[in-house]
């Protein structure tokens, strides 16, 4: 996965390059149920970009141009009971009964890194229809009832939120003004670019695991939260969340401010990233695998290829008819301008049938793993190679075992899903 390192004049060019966003490309190929019918559980990482709500009503909210990041854990859910921000697996005794929840991270919050929103339909979508016009009756009724569930119940925001709060206004109202269309209802306001991947129960714990841990010291009173663009913000959490399965490598938190400023994440190069890195058929070549620490692990400890099946893109654009938001919006690539590869890459990425169409995906694999398998060469070959010279034999050999086993299966569960989806796609 590329990083771009930008001295102080190029990126502000970057702030020079960019134009509003057709969120309608590559929009959705199917419906989610269809996907959730072949994959059950999966993370949707969303780019959102930048928001503008229309003056005079409510809170003035203008968004930056970088966007925004949050994503979906579908078969993460809130624990019941008081602490509402410790995740459990769907379907455990003390798990709510929702299907997943929405990830979100915001500089408002002061007792928590994220909060976990119950639903997909309340995250995205606000519980709008398609076609429904964002009226003030319903931008309101929302609100009522995000606040009646509890959504925010003990989360506290930093004091400097509530500068600029209406006289009259409740703290506790204005916590769900402020939150709407970033921690829930995101659609309201803005588009966005997901990268949906299909997931694992290991990979789901793993990832409960991290984010619960990045929680805990806000939860418990040790730690006060303080985002920061640079070492520690919304798109570090949602990166190191899926590093967590064995997508990718850790990306650092909180190191030094220089290699902070010339090294940090934003949305919409993250959302590239993580497509490219999922359908990196390098990683296919299994001493490549062996040599990259992420992917070997996704096959010691998780028994996965590297890459598999399942990773989609898909778009959005911020909900229409709309009173009130402004739905020509930007998101911007941190990138060189003209010269830089980001914008290349997401074009090939939209015009690639196999990315963003989970039938032709899942065709894609089934053959590019019988060919992985026709071409699989024995332990003792392999142990020759100049890339395992410095490999410990036992380790290497079981690296070999596991990644051919995990084929095996791969091609068995790709030839099953595609069957599956053809059957779905029948009845719709």
């Amino acid at each position: 996965m590329k990083r771009l390192r930008l001295t102080a004049p190029l990126a502000a060019l970057w702030l020079t390059a960019c134009s509003v966003v057709d969120f309608t490309r590559p929009g959705t190929s199917d419906p989610e149920s269809s996907y959730a019918t072949v994959y059950s559980i999966y993370a949707e990482f969303c780019a959102l970009s930048q928001v503008k709500k229309k003056p005079g009503f409510g809170a003035e909210i203008r968004g930056e141009i970088g966007g925004h990041a949050a994503f979906y854990v579908r078969g993460a859910c809130r624990s019941t009971g008081s602490d509402q921000q410790l995740l459990r697996p769907c379907g455990d005794p003390d798990a709510e009964t929702t299907d997943g929840v929405g990830i979100s991270m915001n500089e408002h919050f002061r007792n928590a890194k994220w909060i976990a929103v119950p639903g997909r339909e309340l995250f995205f979508n606000g519980n709008l229809q398609p076609g429904e016009r964002l009226t003030r009756d319903r931008y309101r009724a929302l609100q009522a009832e995000v606040q009646q569930s509890g959504l925010l119940d003990g989360i506290e925001f930093h004091p400097w939120v509530f500068a600029d709060m209406p006289p009259g206004t409740s703290p506790e109202k204005y916590k769900y003004e402020v939150s709407v269309a970033t921690d829930y209802g995101v659609g309201f306001g803005r588009g966005r670019y997901c990268a949906r991947v299909a997931m694992t129960r290991p990979q789901l714990l793993a990832m409960i695991d991290f984010l619960n841990a990045e929680n805990a010291p806000y939860r418990s009173g040790r730690r006060e939260f303080r985002w920061s663009l640079f070492q520690d913000n919304c798109i570090h959490l949602a990166h190191n969340a899926l590093a967590a399965t064995g997508i990718w490598g850790v990306w650092p938190t909180n190191r030094g401010w220089l290699i902070s400023v010339l090294d940090f994440p934003v949305p919409k190069n993250e959302f590239v990233n993580l497509m490219r890195r999922t359908n990196d058929a390098a990683l296919l070549d299994p001493i490549t695998a062996w040599q990259d620490r992420a992917a070997r692990r996704s096959v010691l400890q998780f028994g996965q290829l590297p890459i598999r099946p399942g990773a989609i893109a898909l778009s959005w654009p911020a909900h229409e008819p709309n009173d009130f938001y402004e739905t020509a919006l930007k998101l911007v690539f941190y990138d060189e301008p003209h010269l830089g590869p980001y914008r290349g890459w997401l074009q090939e990425i939209l015009a690639d049938p196999r990315r963003i169409n989970l039938e032709y995906n899942l065709a894609d694999f089934a053959t590019r793993y019988r060919q992985l398998r026709a071409a699989r060469q024995p332990l003792a070959w392999w142990l020759a190679q100049a890339g395992l010279r410095n490999a410990e034999p036992a380790d290497a050999a079981a690296f070999h075992a596991q990644f051919y086993a995990a084929l095996d299966q791969g091609i068995i569960d790709s030839d099953r899903w595609l069957a599956q989806m053809r059957r779905v796609r029948a009845t719709q």
